[in-house]
Formats: C-alpha cells, sequence, structure tokens
C-alpha cells in the first residue's frame, strides 16, 4: 500500500497500571464519510487520565449501569486503556483545516461526522488554544449553564444568568477552575475569587487577572462572609464553583455560600467525599450542590444549549483571552515520543504542570 493511508498511527496507552507506552499499528481504514486527520496539539487532563495511569478512577473497579445510573456490580478488565485524553486539535488531510476533537493521544485518526464531534477552528485562534474547544471548555461553560438553571430553571437566555452581578468564589486553580472563572468574569459577575493552596496556580490565577485567597494562609469563609454582606445574617457567595478533586474543597465550597446558595461541582471525587461535614453549614444554612458533569446540560435546556453552543461560548472567551491563557494556562509542551514520561512523572509527582500539550 502507498500513499497517506500507508503511515501507521501511534497511540498513547496504558497496557496495566503504572506503565504508559506508544502503540503503533495500522490506520482505521476510511469507510462511509469518514477522512483522515492528524494531530497537531493533544492536551492532557491531568485528573481524568492520571486515574487510569494510577488505577484510582472508580470505573475501573466498579461496573456502571447507564440505564439505573448507579455503580456497582462486576466490571470487565479495562486495560488496557487504549483511548486517553479527550483535548485535540488535527488537521484534515484533504483540506488542511483545523478542528477540535476528542479522540485521544494519538498521531492521526479516521474521524466520522456519524460518530464523532467536529468542531472547525477559526483562523483567528492560536491552534494551540484549540486543545478546549471540544470538551474542557465546554465543562466550564456547562458549569455556568448549571448556576444559570440553578437560578432561573429553563428560563436561561446566557451563560451568563447565573453570575451577572453576582458574588462568585471558585475553588480549586487548575484549568478546569481558571476556565470556569474567566467565564464568570466575561459574564459580568460583581466579583470572582479562585481559592488554591498551591501559590504557583494562585500566581497564574492573579496573571489572569483573578482576585486570589490561599485558603492554607487564612480562613477565607469569615473574610469573604465578612465582606461578602447581603443582609442581616445573609452573607457569603452567591454561587460557588468547586473545580478541585478533594472533599475537603467541596467543604470550603460550602462554607463560603450565602444560605440558601449553591455550590456548582464540576469536580472528580475519585476516593469519594468523607470530609464534607453535611451536619455542619450545609444542614444550618440549607444548601445545595448541584453537579455539572458534561454528560447533559440541566433538565430542560437541552433544546437550546448543547455541546456545540458550549463550544461556540469556549471560542469566544479563548478569543478574549488568548494572550494571557497561552502564556500562563499552557506550561509545558512537549514532543509525541515523550508523552509515556510525561504521563508517568505526572502521576508520581514526579512533575508538576498546569496544562501540559503533546505536540505531535
Amino acid at each position: 500500500m502507498t500513499g497517506p493511508e500507508a503511515v501507521p498511527e501511534r497511540t498513547v496507552i496504558v497496557p496495566e497500571p503504572g506503565r504508559v507506552e506508544i502503540s503503533t499499528g495500522d490506520p482505521e481504514p476510511l469507510t462511509g464519510r469518514a477522512f483522515r486527520v492528524h494531530t497537531v496539539f493533544s492536551g492532557v487532563s491531568a485528573g481524568t487520565e492520571l486515574s487510569y495511569v494510577k488505577g484510582t478512577n472508580p470505573a475501573l473497579h466498579h461496573g456502571f449501569d447507564p440505564e439505573l445510573g448507579l455503580f456497582g456490580g462486576p466490571v470487565a478488565d479495562p486495560y488496557p486503556v487504549r483511548r486517553l485524553g479527550y483535548m485535540e486539535v488535527a488537521r484534515v488531510e484533504e483540506t488542511g483545516a483545523l478542528v477540535a476533537m476528542t479522540y485521544g493521544h494519538r498521531t492521526g485518526y479516521a474521524a466520522d461526522p456519524l460518530r464523532d464531534r467536529i468542531v472547525p477552528l477559526p483562523g483567528e485562534l492560536d491552534p494551540i488554544l484549540g486543545i478546549y474547544v471540544a470538551h474542557m471548555g465546554p465543562i466550564c461553560a456547562n458549569g455556568l449553564l448549571h448556576a444559570a438553571a440553578d437560578r432561573h430553571g429553563t428560563h436561561v437566555r446566557s451563560l451568563g444568568d447565573g453570575v451577572r452581578g453576582r458574588r462568585v468564589a471558585v475553588v480549586g486553580a487548575g484549568v478546569v477552575g481558571l476556565l470556569t472563572a474567566l467565564f464568570a468574569k466575561a459574564h459580568d459577575a460583581a466579583s470572582v475569587v479562585v481559592l488554591d493552596p498551591t501559590p504557583e496556580r494562585l500566581a497564574v490565577a492573579a496573571a489572569l487577572g483573578l482576585e486570589t485567597m490561599d485558603p492554607e494562609v487564612e480562613d477565607p469563609a469569615p473574610v469573604l462572609k465578612t465582606a461578602w454582606r447581603h443582609q442581616a445574617g445573609d452573607r457569603g457567595a452567591d454561587v460557588v464553583f468547586q473545580c478541585r478533586g478533594q472533599a475537603s474543597a467541596l467543604n470550603l465550597a460550602l462554607r463560603l455560600l450565602r444560605p440558601q446558595g449553591t455550590v456548582i461541582d464540576l469536580a472528580f471525587y475519585q476516593g469519594g467525599a468523607d470530609a464534607v461535614r453535611l451536619g455542619e453549614e450545609f444542614h444550618h444554612n440549607g444548601l445545595g450542590v448541584r453537579c455539572a458533569q458534561i454528560g447533559r446540560v440541566p433538565r430542560g435546556l437541552t433544546a437550546e444549549w448543547d455541546r456545540e453552543r458550549l463550544s461556540a461560548a469556549t471560542i469566544d472567551l479563548l478569543l478574549e483571552y488568548a494572550e494571557p491563557i497561552r502564556k500562563h494556562l499552557i506550561t509545558a509542551v512537549v514532543p509525541f515520543d515523550q508523552a509515556p514520561e510525561l504521563l508517568m512523572d505526572l502521576a508520581a509527582r514526579r512533575r508538576h504542570e498546569l496544562q501540559a500539550v503533546i505536540a505531535c
């Protein structure tokens, strides 16, 4: 065989917990409407991906029944994990156009419009920022959509409906937290404060023009509740976006809220949440926790709000904050050959990156 389809494709896989390698194989044949794309950049999602490298993802140990929505029962051996990652920027072989997709860390892919989300990238967008367009950005935009639905039900007209003119706290200064905070700022929140115990991440948040607090230096709950007064006996954040996958972070988020406020939870608790004190602020202040995972938009909004609209909102945000995001969020770009070493180092905490990108 000759021509582009004869070029082997390389894929980052996890053959077993604690091991990452590159597998080489023939490209998938093109059938029907499929077309070939070649990867330019592939972003690393440290939380989700490393849970497969470390073997801590709950889905590795308990089967999930999508009909009942319940975990439990046996699960087939998930290894080797052959699809790792969901932040790809690719070039269409036939046209040269750049698109955002979610097919994992691999050098090429047979894209099928009937199976895959394929988001065209505007020419004015820095291509490396396209890693956020298909999935990561929509995760954050969906958080704002859930905040809007919590306030207005099905009468949501804008992502800003849940934050405009309101006091917002964001717990966690990883990529999800920082993009969510920028979304809130871009949609005219009255105040946005980002809380994280990592000095390097707080420095990035400050460089993005966001107000920051270190919860290990001082307890932010009394500080913000003193500053954010609504009326007697009613102090605190209007809405808190919880973006850090630790139970202590969720507990902090609850403590920051005004009475009858809601935590919009975008975090992934791999080991549960035993440290959440439900008998304290959650109970006495009548609080709520609303999960905003990307698997669904709020009930009643599916007709108007879908993943494409959330991707469009992400592109708008990236164009507005292109320079600071490129300068401060993306902290490492490594060649494809070094991807296994990168993931192993991140999993073992030998290396710390806010946003690592694999370049092909």
